[in-house]
């Protein structure tokens, strides 16, 4: 493939000016055939083969960025839900499951390691809740284990006593981890549809769909999308979303070139590559900047829905387009703690969690990296979490919540995450209660378009 000096000089800028990056190259392993009666044995056979498989993934990446000029931020891990792989084991905690899990992750290098995952959409097997109430202390007690529990799916409805469990499973992790470094909640999160080969913390993991192996990619560019749209100032709606489009493409095709070469010097196959506009608390890597960009004042003014239902859709066709291996999420990601715009938003009284939730119908993923007041209820901590679900499992969409009560926080106070995690103020949450309606338990049956055989 010839470049021209024109080219050439638009991708340097996108990756020196315009942050441009590879989010992350995150290695799914099968976890399957390490299932054993005995834990130790379990442990030992989970560590032996992602130690096999994963053993050059750093310095794998960290030679592709040298030789194409690449930014690689993240290397992960994802692997097949712990509960499916610890149920044999007849355990009444999982807790070392994730230590092991956290081993691997430190001795390796990566950033995070995400499976310490539950599959209940449809019911809880004495597996699944072995694994839900080991959440707490296996986040508070480990570094590098990302946990997800996916709780609707379109096809299934959604598990309201799951709702439940996690809302008070989310209130122990935050109570539990306070003063560790990072809050136990930021590693966790809880789905609709959630996609076995998404590469991005923390709903990482490998889906018992997928082979032994493989390769995904995230491929992040909040400021080379920006930049596309101060191209376009003043121009009509339709320039612009073919301005954002074409920009998604070059994007893409770059991510295609990583996720190739990585997979071919790993010895696996290269899964899918995911497009998502990922933001950073740096400035210029910010979605909500980009919606500025567009045209509206701040994020969450009128208009912010419909202009994010553009973005996002502009970024998959792109995508689209540029490889057949697109997947994962593959959207817009609007994180408050991560994303300096948004953190300005909330702070201006811009936005607030109920026009949050209206945003999450059009984009990719949900509620994410959300504080709120430490004395928020578990029954509304799962009325929240209930509401997003809903939106994913009537539009056939994946959400998810990844709320942080903040303990001893109250709205609009400052609480900080660290790193990559950033920080943000707490968002005010309705006071009104739905502990009557969460309580009921059950399922929410399937939406009738679900029957599509």
């Amino acid at each position: 493939m010839i470049f021209s000096p024109v080219e050439i000089e638009e991708t340097v800028n996108m990756f020196m000016r315009q942050k441009l990056d590879v989010r992350c190259i995150t290695m799914g392993i099968s976890l399957l055939d390490c299932a054993d009666s005995d834990a130790k044995k379990a442990n030992q056979k989970i560590y032996d083969k992602i130690m096999r498989y994963a053993g050059n993934l750093v310095r794998v990446g960290q030679d592709i960025e040298k030789e194409f000029g690449v930014p690689i931020i993240n290397k992960r891990i994802s692997v097949t839900p712990i509960a499916l792989v610890a149920g044999a084991s007849g355990e009444k905690s999982y807790v070392e499951y994730c230590r092991t899990l956290d081993k691997c992750a430190k001795e390796l290098g990566v950033n995070f390691i995400g499976g310490f995952s539950a599959l209940v959409q449809k019911g809880i097997t004495p597996a699944d809740r072995i694994l839900i109430d080991s959440i707490p202390e296996a986040l508070a007690t480990t570094n590098f284990v990302c946990s997800s529990v996916n709780v609707g799916t379109t096809k299934n409805g959604i598990n309201m006593d799951a709702i439940k469990l996690m809302g008070e499973t989310i209130k122990k992790t935050a109570e539990v981890s306070r003063n560790c470094e990072i809050n136990g909640c930021a590693k966790l999160v809880v789905f609709t549809n959630a996609p076995e080969d998404n590469p991005f913390m923390a709903g990482a993991f490998h889906g018992p769909g997928e082979g032994d192996a493989v390769i995904n990619v995230g491929v992040s560019g909040p400021g080379v999308i920006l930049a596309a749209a101060r191209e376009y100032k003043g121009r009509p709606i339709n320039e612009l979303a073919d301005g954002i489009k074409k920009m998604a493409f070059k994007i893409t095709r770059m991510g295609q070139m990583v996720g190739t070469e990585a997979a071919k010097r790993l010895g696996v196959n290269f899964g899918i590559l995911d497009l998502s506009l990922a933001p950073t608390p740096e400035v210029g890597d910010s979605v909500a900047r980009i919606l500025e960009e567009i045209g509206l004042e701040g994020a969450g003014a009128p208009g912010t829905t419909a202009a994010l239902a553009m973005l996002t859709d502009m970024v998959k066709k792109g995508g689209v387009m540029a490889s057949t291996n697109v997947g994962g999420l593959s959207g817009a990601f609007i994180p408050v703690s991560e994303d300096e715009g948004m953190i300005n938003a909330v702070k201006q009284h811009s936005i607030t969690l109920e026009k949050l939730e209206a945003m999450t119908c059009v984009c990719s993923v949900g509620l994410d990296m959300i504080a709120i007041p430490g004395d928020t209820p578990a029954t509304t901590i799962s009325g929240i979490m209930a509401d997003e679900m809903a939106i994913g499992m009537v539009n056939n969409k994946t959400t998810a919540v990844r709320l942080i009560p903040a303990p001893g926080k109250k709205a609009g106070e400052w609480v900080e995450f660290g790193g990559l995690l950033g920080g943000c103020p707490v968002i005010d949450v309705n006071k009104f209660g739905c502990a009557d309606f969460i309580n009921r338990g059950g399922r929410i049956p399937a939406p009738i378009h679900s029957f599509r055989n």
